[in-house]
């Protein structure tokens, strides 16, 4: 995953997981069936810091596990801007594609599968979103990722622009 910015410390926030999706998959030898787990997982402060990861072992408890300690690894930081994002976002990874659009005070967090959890772990309380396209929860966490990443925050805009912070939202 691409980061933007520092690394984040996974040690500094005090973290709290979801499991996105739990899949059990069978490889058949010659002796019978072999049998492994895969699991996305989301990690998230609920204060603008979240990440992902995907583990993979012969246990269940060991993929979760694997995917909590990869997505410690992936941190990002997300602006929020008065309990929802500065301005919309789309992300597109694989045959997924994921809108995320600001939204009023009140509105919640309109949103399914994983996008909803990985929102929710971010912080954002008040969201619009759609997810088009594939709806496998790895292809649709990552375009949330990726949408997420494109975020913005105003006063990083302003300084770069050289203006007012009121030219910002003004324009």
């Amino acid at each position: 995953m691409i980061l933007s910015g520092k690394k984040l410390r996974a040690s500094n926030y005090n973290l709290e997981e979801k499991v996105v999706a739990i899949k059990r998959v069978t490889k058949v030898v010659e002796g019978g069936r072999r049998f492994s787990s895969s699991a996305v997982v989301v990690v998230g402060n609920g204060d603008g810091i979240v990440g992902y990861g995907l583990g993979k072992a012969k246990e269940l408890t060991d993929a979760i596990a694997k995917g909590v300690e990869a997505a410690k690894r992936n941190l990002i930081k997300v602006p929020i801007l008065r309990d929802t994002i500065p301005h919309s976002s789309v992300g597109k990874y694989g045959g997924g594609n994921v809108l995320i659009q600001p939204a009023a005070s009140g509105t919640g967090v309109i949103a399914g599968g994983g996008v909803r959890i990985v929102l929710e772990s971010v912080g954002i309380k008040n969201v619009l979103s759609k997810s088009q396209g594939s709806s496998n929860p790895h292809n649709v966490v990552k375009a949330t990722f990726k949408a997420l990443l494109q975020l913005r925050d105003p006063i990083t805009i302003a300084k770069q622009r050289g203006i007012t912070l009121d030219k910002v939202f003004n324009g």
